[in-house]
Formats: C-alpha cells, sequence, structure tokens
C-alpha cells in the first residue's frame, strides 16, 4: 500500500536523481531508502527506476506514482498549514538578517514561496550590511538570522535556538590572468603577500584566516567590501583574491569573469544556519520556512549538503 512517506521518497529523488541525495533530504539512511522503494516495487510487482550513467530514470510506473506525489503532497502540506492555522495565531513578522550577501541569490524565491504559503506573515529583509547580525536579534530588531552558528559568546545565547540548513565548500577566487589560475588547489601559502577581500566582519569570522592562514602563519593584507558583486570586481581588476561559497562564485566561474580553486587537499568547508528567538522556535511558519529554505536550496545549489 502506498503511504506518505512513499510519495515523499520517490519526489526526492527526482528532484536530485540519486539515492544518496534524496536520503540525505528526507534524513535517511540510503539503506532505509532503498528498502522503501524496495517495498513499493514489491508491493506492486514491478520496478519505479531504472539506473543510467547519468542517474535514476523513472519507469512508466514510477512515473506514475510521481505523478501522485506531485499532486497530492502539495494539498497535504497546504492541509496541514490549515490545521495549523486553526490551532493558533500565525500571523506575525518575520525580519530576516543576513550574515553574508551572498545568499540574496537564493533567499528572493524561497522568501517568494514563503509569501505565497503564508500571506498572513510579514515578512521581509533587514536593509544594509551587518558585521554582527546577531546583535540585532538581542536588540529586538530582526527575528531571524541566516548565517553562521551563534558562538558561546554571542548576547542572549542562552534566548536562541539555531538549525543546520546545509554545508558548503569556501573557494578561493582568483582574477582570470593570476599566475596560480592552471593550480588544481590553493594550499595557506599561496596566499603569502597576497590581499585578501573580504566583507567588512572581524578576522575571527572569516573561515579562510581562521582555518587556514592563522595557523600556517601566513602575512596577507586585507581589503573589504560589503556587497559579493563589489568582491568580485575587485578580484576581476586583480586588486586581490577573495574566498566565497561555491554557490555564489559559480555564474562568474562559468563566464570566464573570474577563476575558482579548492582550497587545501580536502577543502575549506562552512556551515550555514538559521538562528532565531527560542519563543519563535513553535511557530508553525518558521518551521515551514527552514523546509522550503533546505528543498529550494537541494534543487538550485549545486555542491552543497543538507544538514540535520
Amino acid at each position: 500500500m502506498i503511504e506518505l512517506r512513499h510519495l515523499r521518497s520517490l519526489q526526492a529523488i527526482a528532484d536530485t536523481g540519486k539515492m544518496a541525495l534524496a536520503a540525505e533530504r528526507l534524513h535517511l539512511t540510503q539503506s532505509a531508502l532503498s528498502h522503501q522503494v524496495k517495498a513499493v516495487e514489491s508491493h506492486y510487482g514491478l520496478p519505479l527506476f531504472r539506473r543510467t550513467s547519468t542517474g535514476l530514470r523513472f519507469t512508466p510506473a514510477g512515473e506514475r506514482l510521481l505523478a501522485l506525489a506531485r499532486e497530492v503532497l502539495p494539498q497535504v502540506d497546504e492541509a496541514e498549514r490549515d490545521l495549523a492555522r486553526a490551532h493558533s495565531d500565525t500571523r506575525g513578522e518575520l525580519r530576516i538578517a543576513l550574515e553574508c550577501h551572498t545568499c540574496f541569490d537564493w533567499l528572493m524565491p524561497v522568501m517568494d514561496e514563503f509569501r505565497r504559503r503564508w500571506p498572513e506573515v510579514e515578512v521581509d529583509l533587514v536593509a544594509g550590511f551587518h558585521a554582527d547580525p546577531m546583535a540585532l536579534l538581542a536588540e529586538g530588531k530582526c527575528e531571524l538570522v541566516v548565517g553562521s552558528a551563534p558562538g558561546s559568546r554571542t548576547p542572549g545565547r542562552r534566548a536562541l535556538e539555531s538549525w543546520p540548513l546545509f554545508r558548503f565548500e569556501i573557494l578561493a577566487v582568483l582574477p582570470v590572468e593570476h599566475p596560480l589560475r592552471h593550480r588544481r588547489r590553493l594550499d595557506a601559502q599561496d596566499f603569502e603577500g597576497e590581499t585578501l577581500i573580504t566583507y567588512p566582519v572581524p578576522e575571527e569570522r572569516i573561515d579562510v584566516i581562521r582555518e587556514v592562514l592563522r595557523p600556517a602563519g601566513v602575512g596577507f593584507q586585507r581589503r573589504t567590501a560589503e556587497l559579493t558583486i563589489a568582491i568580485l570586481q575587485l578580484v576581476a581588476s586583480r586588486r586581490g583574491l577573495a574566498a566565497l561559497p561555491n554557490w555564489g562564485v559559480k555564474n562568474y566561474v562559468d563566464y570566464d569573469y573570474v577563476v575558482a580553486k579548492r582550497i587545501g587537499r580536502a577543502g575549506l568547508w562552512s556551515e550555514l544556519h538559521a538562528t532565531a528567538p527560542r519563543s519563535l522556535s513553535q511557530k508553525p511558519y518558521l518551521a515551514d520556512l527552514l523546509s522550503i529554505i533546505r528543498q529550494q536550496c537541494a534543487r538550485q545549489l549545486a555542491g552543497i549538503e543538507l544538514l540535520t
């Protein structure tokens, strides 16, 4: 018998094209997801998809159940939102502050989808660049921060709750004429004497400085810019190097505006979290927003790993 969890699994497989990625999105082990699929195939006596060199290809039987999933699951989600509204007052305000302006590109469609689902919630971005967005939470100037997880010294830390969103790689960004443009990766010593272009935040909040350059004792100059596009323009103009999220520089690399390289043998990885006051943690619209972020980013951003 087909169940909602089976439909959600088929939709995740269709969206990602791979069992491992689908299992990650569903917060399941790959073995558990495979067991689900085999149970459905056994029940109907038909295969749901075939493995190809480019991923999983749905059979006609799989396509029929996938069509059912795409018809039914949005109705189920809408019903659950209506029940949440009936259970409690879901009106409110959700002002979002960003630690990294690279998030703008993917956050705007997320907000559009959220407004469609929760029209009674006023959602907006807190304008301007914020060197310390966590302070806005403490001051009551925003309800949600998207950025790194709050540290132990964050003001009012005990009154906050944080949810992991996804893990991503930080890449070194070079001008296309840079002498190191043909290297497969950059190591700490490759930054020696270079100008590092960053957002205007304390050095301890910049991953490449904290995790790579300081431990190696590398000397560098630093220049700051508030906007990601400004950082990329400075790099393209040979004013220095940068270290930015892989999903934030992909389009610029594809158009040969800049060159991006892995940092270190294993790469430099960071995490994105959402942080809000604990008083909002039970609001159904907040949980739905986090779900939209994970779903949209899994579909749109290459090279990320969802976190649970």
